[in-house]
């Protein structure tokens, strides 16, 4: 599985990432500051995860519509 990802940093800056090891990246991540994940989504192929990754860094409306539903 390959998994699209959002993390939360201690001081409430986002990141959107993308991984096929989604526990590995995470436990990466929180090694260097505090954060945690609110939101993922798995995909059965590499490019599914990568192309909704660059649609969530690159295009404001379908961040946007991701960030309404996990704050709500």
């Amino acid at each position: 599985m390959h998994y699209t990802y959002v993390l939360i940093r201690g001081k409430g800056e986002w990141y959107i990432g993308f991984t096929n090891d989604l526990k590995r990246r995470v436990s990466e991540h929180k090694k260097q500051y505090e954060c945690s994940l609110v939101y993922y989504e798995a995909y059965s192929s590499e490019k599914l995860a990568r192309d909704r990754e660059r649609k969530l860094k690159n295009y404001g409306s379908a961040w946007r519509a991701l960030r309404k539903r996990i704050t709500a």
